[in-house]
């Protein structure tokens, strides 16, 4: 799904609508809905990222509570940059890895013995 598709001028006022009326004004139920709605969205582009972006939610949510459990702004720092390092880490090999595989030295041919 595009935003310039048709399904996407659907897709928004729906979600909007939704968020509004539906969900009740209660936090919970709007947080719940647009987590939904952003993994169909998504998963409308391409659902083999799926795993990627849910690993990567879950991280955040137990890397916020852990830090919300730390006794020290020591261990909430750790927790953070911890979670920072890991979504960067992501962000780099799917954003650049084919940039740089050209880069990388290629391993020796291997002879094969007669």
């Amino acid at each position: 799904m595009l935003f310039n598709s048709i399904s996407f001028a659907i897709f928004l006022p729906a979600v909007f609508l939704l968020y509004w009326f539906v969900a009740n004004k209660k936090l919970e139920h709007q947080n719940f809905l647009l987590l939904a709605a952003s993994y169909f969205f998504y998963a409308c582009w391409d659902w083999r990222f799926m795993f990627l972006l849910i690993f990567s939610t879950l991280l955040d949510y137990f890397t916020g509570l852990k830090m919300s459990d730390a006794q020290n702004n020591q261990q909430k720092k750790c927790w953070f940059w911890l979670s920072i390092i890991i979504n960067l880490g992501f962000l780099g090999v799917f954003k650049y890895f084919n940039f740089l595989l050209p880069l990388l030295p290629k391993p020796p041919l291997m002879l094969a013995y007669r």
